[in-house]
């Protein structure tokens, strides 16, 4: 399985921040949405993205939830494309330890996987294979 068709099952949404959002303004978009970590543009750009270890990380130094993304998120984004294979990004994620990881293709953002994302589209994989031993037994 691509990450193209994983994108096209969970849908191609992704909640983004521009870099002069403030932490406070993060926080109220990660508990709003319901999701562990946004993707910080500049325009059309991928500059950073902003996860829950980042603001963890950076009020527990003591800092001000009135900085900016660009203060806090991590500017070193690791990306995949449509065409990374599932099991390739999921070796990827572990040994990064990234809980999320953008889609860019041509057109820019095209959306964002989590490791939930990728374990699910394994074991519903996995489930698709056993069903299908189960079924070539049964003739």
């Amino acid at each position: 399985m691509r990450v193209a068709d994983l994108i096209k099952k969970k849908g191609s949404s992704v909640v983004t921040l521009p870099s002069s959002a403030s932490v406070a303004e993060l926080l109220e978009t990660l508990d709003d949405n319901k999701i562990g970590a946004v993707v910080v543009l500049d325009g059309d750009r991928v500059v950073g993205i902003a996860s829950e270890r980042d603001v963890v990380h950076h009020l527990r130094g003591g800092a001000d939830p009135a900085r900016t993304l660009e203060q806090v998120m991590t500017r070193e984004v690791q990306t995949c494309t449509p065409e990374d294979d599932v099991v390739d990004l999921a070796r990827t994620m572990t040994e990064g330890r990234f809980r999320h990881l953008p889609v860019v293709g041509d057109e820019g953002l095209q959306g964002i996987v989590s490791i939930g994302d990728v374990v699910k589209a394994r074991l519903d994989a996995l489930e698709a294979e056993r069903d299908h031993l189960e079924s070539y037994l049964r003739q």
